[in-house]
C-alpha cells in the first residue's frame, strides 16, 4: 500500500469520528438559527477589578451562524477528506471554540457572561481533576489499575482539613494529605501486586473503605466540633511578579495557591519522568510487556510498587486541594465523584499526562459553565444544566474518544518468573 494511504480501519475510524463532529456542528447550526437577535456581551474583568478591560459586545445571531457554518465545514471535510497536515490540531481547536461560543450566544443572547469567572472557575475545578488523572496515568502506565483516585481525594481532603486545622500549618496538612493519598495506594498496591486482587473490584472497595471511614471520623470527632478540627481556612494566592499582570489570563494562570502551581509542576514532572528518563521507560516496560522488562533485568514489582505510591502523592495532593485550596472545610463525600471524573478524563487523554490534562480542563471547563449558566438565567432547564457535566463526559469519552488502547498489561497481575 502507497504511503500516507488510508487502510480500511483508518478510514472507518476517520469517518465515524467525522459523523460525530458533524452532529455536533448540527446542533450548533440549529442552536445558532434559534439564538435571540440581542447583543451578548463577553466581561472580560471583575465587578471589583481596578481597572476593568473593555468588554466584548457581540451580534448574537450572526456570530452563531458564521461559527456554525464554519464548524459544519470542518466536519463535513473530516469526513469526505480527513483534515490532515501541520495546522489540524488548529483547524479542530478552532473547531472546539467556534461551537462554545455559538452555544454561548444562543445560551447569553441578551445579557452579560463573566468571562473571568468561566476561566477561574474553570482552573479551581480542573486542579484536583489533573492531579487526580496523572495519579491514574502513573499507576496504569505501570500496569495497575486505578479505581481509587476517589478514595484517595477523600482521604486527602479530610486529613489535609483535620492536621492544618489542628497544627494551624498549611504545609503540615498538605504532608498530611499526601501522606493519606499514599496509605490508599499503598493499601492498592500491597493487594493488587502482591496478592493479586482483581483490580477494578480492590479499587471500589478503597472508594467504600475511603468514604466509610472519613464519614465515621466527621460523624464522630469533627462535626461537633469544627473549630478545633474543621477549619483550616484557604491557602493564601501568591502572585509571580509580571506575569500575574498580564490581561485576562494573568490573574487566573499566575495569581494562584501553591496547590495549583503544584499542579502545573506535577503536569510537566510527570510527562517528563514518564518519556524522558529511565525509570519511566521501565514504568512503560512493565505496563506494556512485563515479562520482556524482566528478562532485561528490571524487577517488575518494584516499579509497579514504586508507581503506585508515586501516584498516591499526586492524587493527595488533588484531595489537599477541595479543602484547604478551595472550600476551607470538610464534609462527607466531599468530592462528588470527582475521582471517577478523573479516571473519565485519564481515558479520554489516552493515558498520556498532556491528554488527561486537556480532557480534566474541558470536564472543568463544562462544570463552571453549568453554574455560570444558571447565574445568568438561561433558557435551558436547571435539571439538565445539571446533568450537563456529566453527559459531556460520558458523549467525550464514548463518541469523541472511540477506540482507545490502554497498555497492553494493565489490570493484570505479574507472577515472577
Amino acid at each position: 500500500m502507497a504511503s500516507g494511504q488510508e487502510t480500511p480501519p483508518e478510514r472507518r475510524r476517520r469517518v465515524r469520528a467525522g459523523l460525530v463532529a458533524l452532529v455536533l456542528a448540527a446542533v450548533g447550526g440549529v442552536l445558532a438559527v434559534l439564538t435571540r437577535p440581542e447583543a451578548v456581551t463577553f466581561a472580560l474583568s471583575d465587578q471589583v477589578a481596578d481597572e476593568r478591560l473593555p468588554d466584548i459586545v457581540l451580534p448574537a445571531r450572526p456570530v452563531a451562524v458564521a461559527l456554525a457554518a464554519y464548524a459544519v465545514v470542518v466536519a463535513v471535510a473530516h469526513v469526505l477528506r480527513g483534515v490532515r497536515g501541520r495546522w489540524a490540531g488548529v483547524v479542530w481547536a478552532l473547531f472546539g471554540v467556534a461551537l462554545v461560543v455559538a452555544f454561548l450566544c444562543w445560551a447569553a443572547a441578551g445579557t452579560t457572561f463573566p468571562l473571568t469567572n468561566q476561566l477561574q472557575g474553570t482552573l479551581n475545578l480542573s486542579t484536583p481533576l489533573i492531579l487526580g488523572a496523572l495519579a491514574g496515568v502513573l499507576c496504569e502506565r505501570a500496569g495497575v489499575i486505578n479505581i481509587a483516585i476517589e478514595g484517595q481525594f477523600l482521604a486527602g481532603a479530610f486529613t489535609a482539613a483535620v492536621v492544618t486545622t489542628v497544627t494551624g500549618s498549611f504545609l503540615a496538612g498538605t504532608l498530611g494529605a499526601v501522606l493519606a493519598g499514599v496509605l490508599i495506594a499503598a493499601l492498592l498496591a500491597v493487594f493488587a501486586i502482591r496478592y493479586y486482587v482483581n483490580q477494578v473490584i480492590l479499587g471500589v472497595v478503597l472508594v467504600v473503605f475511603a468514604s466509610g471511614i472519613t464519614g465515621f471520623l466527621f460523624d464522630q470527632f469533627v462535626q461537633d466540633d469544627a473549630a478545633a478540627y474543621n477549619d483550616p481556612g484557604v491557602l493564601p494566592t501568591v502572585p509571580i511578579p509580571v506575569l500575574a499582570d498580564i490581561p485576562i489570563v494573568g490573574a487566573t494562570l499566575f495569581d494562584q495557591t501553591p496547590l495549583v502551581y503544584a499542579m502545573y509542576a506535577a503536569v510537566a514532572v510527570v510527562t517528563y519522568v514518564l518519556f524522558k528518563t529511565r525509570w519511566g521507560l521501565r514504568v512503560r516496560a512493565v505496563g506494556e510487556h512485563p515479562r520482556a522488562a524482566e528478562t532485561v533485568g528490571v524487577n517488575v514489582l518494584r516499579v509497579r510498587y514504586q508507581a503506585v505510591l508515586a501516584g498516591g502523592v499526586v492524587a493527595g495532593l488533588g484531595g489537599a486541594f477541595f479543602t484547604i485550596g478551595f472550600t476551607g472545610s470538610f464534609d462527607k463525600d466531599l468530592t462528588a465523584g470527582q475521582g471517577f471524573i478523573a479516571l473519565a478524563a485519564l481515558i479520554m487523554g489516552r493515558w498520556h499526562p498532556l491528554g488527561a490534562t486537556l480532557a480534566a480542563l474541558f470536564f472543568g471547563f463544562t462544570q463552571q459553565l453549568q453554574s455560570q449558566l444558571q447565574i445568568i438565567a438561561t433558557p435551558i432547564p436547571g435539571e439538565l444544566l445539571i446533568m450537563a457535566p456529566y453527559l459531556a463526559t460520558v458523549v467525550a469519552v464514548a463518541g469523541l474518544v472511540g477506540r482507545v488502547r490502554p497498555p497492553k498489561a494493565d489490570g493484570e497481575p505479574y507472577v515472577t518468573s
